[in-house]
């Protein structure tokens, strides 16, 4: 087999067993929230990245933990959190900090019991490999965490398709709001 067919063959596996009531009702929540702001760190935090742009292009108000202007999350707010591990600290702490001030947290993680988890108002658990190749771990030919993050990325940009579709967003109106400098 094919390196990219081992690697389609591994994210649908992992696809098949993502709750897709969940990922409809993650974007019913986001419709219906005030700002949303992401939080991950090394790849999980260039997918959560990711989700930032499109769902800013969708109309959004939307933030990136760690960056120059974000500002303060408030009671109302959603927080979108990524860690495969669910034990990242910095991401487990803006977690914890977000719910104590009033946030909706929403945790992608392969762990429901992790920190990350237990902090979480709701989770979408992606059932991937991660790079602890711990015990019950789906495992992968790929390295490190890339089968995760590879389905989150997918998981979320699905998440964007229903709020776009909730929002009456369609290409054209996503498109407007395309970075028009580069």
């Amino acid at each position: 087999m094919s390196k990219l067919k081992e690697i389609l063959s591994e994210a649908k596996e992992v696809l098949e067993r993502v709750d897709e009531t969940a990922v409809t009702e993650t974007a019913v929540l986001l419709a219906g929230g005030q700002r949303i702001f992401v939080v991950g760190e090394g790849r999980s935090g260039l997918m959560a990245k990711s989700f930032a742009m499109r769902m800013m292009h969708l109309g959004a108000t939307v933030y990136v933990i760690g960056e120059t202007i974000t500002p303060s999350i408030s009671p109302g707010d959603i927080l979108v959190a990524v860690s495969g591990s669910g034990t990242t600290h910095g991401v487990v702490w803006t977690a914890q900090k977000a719910r104590e001030l009033g946030a909706f947290v929403i945790a992608l993680t392969t762990d429901d019991g992790s920190p990350l988890g237990r902090s979480a108002s709701r989770l979408l658990t992606i059932p991937a490999a991660t790079k602890h190749r711990r015990e019950g771990e789906r495992r992968s030919v790929q390295p490190l965490g890339s089968l995760f993050d590879q389905c989150v990325h997918l998981v979320l940009d699905s998440v964007c398709l229903s709020y776009a579709e909730l929002r009456g967003v369609d290409h054209a109106a996503a498109y407007k709001q395309h970075s028009n400098v580069e």
